[in-house]
């Protein structure tokens, strides 16, 4: 019983880190039908703003990340796809990496490459005692973040104005540009969303693993691509539905693989990944009018 738990606990925790990462993938996706890898470098920069301000209260971090990392998302979304928002999809694809590539050349130029430590929630180091069972704090402040924030965008994509013509826009974009919906404001405030996701991914991510460096972001928004993929491109409720069934599967394959299989705990993964897509090549919840591009 104490492992069946332990196994949750870490699942889900890291089920929602994947789940609130595809999520901003899956936000820039469904409007833009663009797949935006600068998202891992949106996660980096957030991260290192936590560590330039790791010696000020954990407040004034927090919202110093959350503020440059949705000033450089919507500046992206400004000066480096919007120019190109008529172009074909290889041209935004290419557009994509490159800005990948300048932010995480441009983190090594200033910073530098090397791993720099980094607890921006130390508070949380303590372990808490559920069923008898030792259970990390900041595992789970992980689920209740991911939940309640899950649950907030859930809210605002139903309840609010631009929440709704986000859903119109993820439909199909050119009806909703016919009854009024602002192409610009509804695409920057996806931008915009996606950056404040990934500056709570950031202060997550970074409490967990203890480091900092300029490929932070890589693996964790790699793996999230595959949870988008899995719960189908553009549906905002199949990239969180995939990102947890990632990191549930990621779990259990660390828990119950034979020790000499475990690292190579991320091929299994895949290999999982290729049996669902060959089941559901159109993911779990494919969207409707997935051919429809800006």
């Amino acid at each position: 019983m104490q492992i069946i738990i332990q196994v949750l606990v870490d699942a889900f925790s890291l089920g929602g880190l994947y789940a609130l990462t595809a999520l901003g993938i899956g936000l820039i996706f469904s409007v833009m039908r663009l797949a935006n890898f600068a998202h891992a470098e949106f996660v980096t920069v957030a991260a290192y703003v936590l560590f330039a301000l790791s010696g000020q209260p954990i407040v004034i971090g927090i919202a110093a990340s959350v503020l440059v990392t949705l000033a450089l998302a919507v500046l992206t979304e400004r000066l480096a796809f919007r120019p190109l928002r008529n172009a074909d999809p290889a041209t935004m694809l290419i557009s994509s990496f490159s800005v990948s590539m300048f932010l995480q050349r441009l983190l090594v130029f200033l910073v530098g490459s090397r791993i720099k430590t980094l607890d921006p929630l130390p508070m949380l180091g303590q372990a808490v005692t559920i069923g008898g069972v030792q259970v990390s704090s900041l595992k789970l402040v992980t689920i209740l973040a991911c939940a309640v924030l899950l649950a907030a965008l859930t809210l605002f994509l139903k309840k609010t104005r631009f929440g709704l013509q986000m859903r119109a826009a993820a439909e199909n974009f050119t009806m909703s540009r016919l009854v009024g919906v602002r192409a610009n404001a509804v695409i920057a405030a996806a931008f915009a969303l996606s950056g404040v996701l990934a500056a709570v991914v950031a202060l997550l991510f970074a409490a967990q693993t203890g480091f900092v460096q300029p490929r932070f972001g890589v693996q964790l928004v790699i793996i999230a691509f595959v949870a988008t993929v899995i719960g189908g491109l553009g549906n905002l409720l199949g990239a969180a539905v995939g990102g947890f069934l990632v990191g549930v599967v990621s779990i259990l394959l660390q828990a119950f693989l034979p020790p000499e299989l475990r690292p190579f705990r991320e091929a299994f993964l895949f290999v999982v990944v290729i049996l669902v897509l060959l089941v559901r090549p159109q993911g779990l919840f494919p969207a409707r009018g997935l051919k429809e591009r800006v």
